[in-house]
């Protein structure tokens, strides 16, 4: 792969298919059209709960390995809003009341896997999540307040109240991705793992209208 391309540039191009397909998975698409209900909404939180718990812990084990912590801010950190969230949705017992399915437990499985043992995989994950939900995570928020008449309980998630300029913060990730120091077939593996994750992310959208139906049936 050329260096002439900035990494950032190479990967959002080359991983542009796969973010498509994630968003235009269709438990997503009616959850933003106004077909998708309360509940699908609820569904969907619960299963972030998961990723986020394995993607944060990794970065408690990555937050002193030199490549990976310039990436890691707790102002990003999701968890604590995600866990308010739940409350508000659910209740005080909403731990006890969900479950990951099964495509929530592999991306889960891999994003501790590679938060053990590679740098570059966690990176990966950490770009495709955080990235993501400074972007498009705003579009969704304001959806489901004016669906659901949310005011901030129930879209903590999306709330990223230590960011006062997103756009400058993504600048700089990106500038940061284009800092490492990868060879070209490690920064092919970076790809690859990036690809992997949006890949995740429309089969957990599958899983998750699989399960409404199932519900319904």
């Amino acid at each position: 792969m050329s260096n002439v391309i900035p990494f950032s540039q190479a990967l959002r191009e080359r991983t542009w298919s796969g973010h498509g397909e994630s968003e235009g998975a269709g438990f997503m698409t009616d959850l933003m059209n106004g077909a998708g209900s309360r509940d699908d909404y609820i569904a969907l939180v619960a299963q972030h709960y998961f990723i986020y718990e394995a993607i944060e812990s990794a970065a408690e084990r990555m937050k002193n390995d030199p490549t990976a912590a310039p990436f890691i801010s707790s102002k990003l950190t999701r968890l604590p809003a995600i866990r308010e969230d739940l409350a508000f949705l659910i209740g005080d017992d909403w731990l006890e009341q969900i479950t990951p399915l099964p495509t929530t437990a592999r991306y889960a499985a891999r994003i501790r896997e590679v938060g053990a043992t590679w740098s570059g995989g966690f990176i990966a994950h950490h770009y495709t999540r955080y990235l993501g939900d400074l972007s498009g995570g705003q579009v969704i928020r304001t959806l489901m307040q004016r669906r659901f008449g949310f005011e901030t309980n129930g879209v903590g998630f999306y709330l990223f109240a230590d960011i006062a300029k997103p756009r400058e913060f993504k600048q700089t990730y990106r500038a940061q991705l284009d800092a490492v120091n990868w060879s070209d077939d490690e920064r092919e593996r970076v790809i690859d793992e990036v690809v992997a994750a949006y890949r995740f992310n429309t089969e957990l959208f599958i899983d998750l209208a699989d399960a409404k139906a199932a519900a319904a049936a």
